[in-house]
């Protein structure tokens, strides 16, 4: 596969996923023939939000949007998913932590804006602090499926899930009752809306014991932003299968929806090497990993009848990403695919 580059710098270096602009105001307003939104991962979500954009004369550009989030400005950090349902953009943190722990409750949010509204002036977002609401979900939901999860080693535990209680215990936060010690960091890296409104969760973290990825698909996810808030809920979970490398652990890192039905997503790393990672200290063979390509339907998945509501999830590789190991964002559009990469000091679109 042969690829081309295309450079960017803008107000920040960690461009995390890609995400196709629907709206045709937006892009008239910047005189674009077709665009991107990328999530840049390490500042509050008002202030991490940009546009990658071919212009009518074939020129790309990098737009930073000028955007507000009203009394939580300053009170999130590292979104890292972005997915589009009904007209809005939903952008997902990470709900991890740093390298070594503990996790942090600035990650867990969800916000959105409507893409519309990005045309002119002051872009309003609308920002819902789970305060670990989702951790526990998908933790139990991990749990009634009885997958076969990766232990994540005493070090992570300690790290991630015992400190992160013991701050909270210590501020009196009442979050904390919602982390239990047996608990895994579960690190969102990918969202993608179905037909049915639901939103599949690509997770970086955990993967399952043979390193194969894990998908967990939520309910009611804008009914968090409603007059009157309810918390989502999960429906499955999925493991996608026939795509990890043998001995090596992989984790999602992109999902996005294909005009035919399916998905494509991009898996690789558990996490970023050279960075302190404790998680690849307990588990180096989950850094050593190109990114792939791969694709998937969600009505191919059968029953797994020794993982409760857990569903095995048949996947394609279609492109060997290699020797990338820090493919953030996937899209496919008119024949052609798209991958941001995480770069030092610019944001690098690949054109296939």
């Amino acid at each position: 596969m042969s690829l081309h580059l295309v450079e960017f710098v803008v107000a920040g270096n960690e461009a995390s996923d890609l995400l196709p602009v629907r709206s045709a105001a937006l892009l008239r307003a910047h005189g674009a023939r077709q665009g991107f939104w990328v999530v840049l991962d390490e500042g509050p979500v008002e202030q991490s939000l940009a546009l990658l954009l071919e212009l009518a004369d074939g020129e790309w550009v990098a737009r930073h949007v000028v955007a507000d989030a009203g009394g939580e400005n300053g009170r999130t950090e590292d979104g890292e998913a972005l997915a589009h349902h009904d007209g809005w953009v939903y952008v997902l943190g990470s709900h991890f932590g740093s390298k070594a722990g503990p996790l942090r409750p600035r990650r867990a949010f969800v916000a959105r804006f409507r893409e519309d509204d990005a045309a002119g002036g002051v872009l309003p977002v609308h920002v819902v602090r789970n305060r670990f609401r989702l951790h526990r979900l998908v933790n139990d939901a991990l749990a009634a499926a009885d997958l076969a999860t990766l232990p994540p080693g005493d070090r992570v535990r300690d790290r991630f899930i015992v400190e992160t209680v013991a701050r909270g215990t210590a501020r009196a936060k009442r979050w904390a009752t919602r982390l239990a010690p047996d608990d895994l960091p579960i690190n969102i890296e990918a969202a993608a809306f179905t037909p049915a409104g639901t939103v599949l969760l690509g997770l970086r973290f955990p993967v399952t014991c043979d390193g194969e990825p894990v998908l967990v698909e939520v309910a009611g996810l804008p009914e968090m932003f409603g007059p009157a808030p309810a918390w989502p809920r999960v429906l499955r979970t999925y493991v996608l299968t026939g795509v990890t490398p043998p001995g090596a652990l992989t984790g999602f890192r992109a999902i996005t929806p294909s005009d035919d039905g399916a998905y494509a997503a991009v898996i690789g790393s558990i996490d970023a090497l050279g960075k302190g990672s404790v998680l690849l200290d307990d588990h180096p063979q989950g850094g050593y990993v190109t990114s792939r390509h791969v694709r998937f339907r969600l009505d191919d998945g059968v029953a797994d009848p020794g993982a409760g509501a857990g569903h095995l999830l048949p996947g394609k590789v279609v492109a060997d990403l290699a020797p990338f190991h820090h493919v953030e964002g996937v899209a496919e559009v008119a024949g052609r695919c798209y991958y941001v990469t995480d770069e030092d000091h610019r944001i690098a679109l690949w054109v296939a």
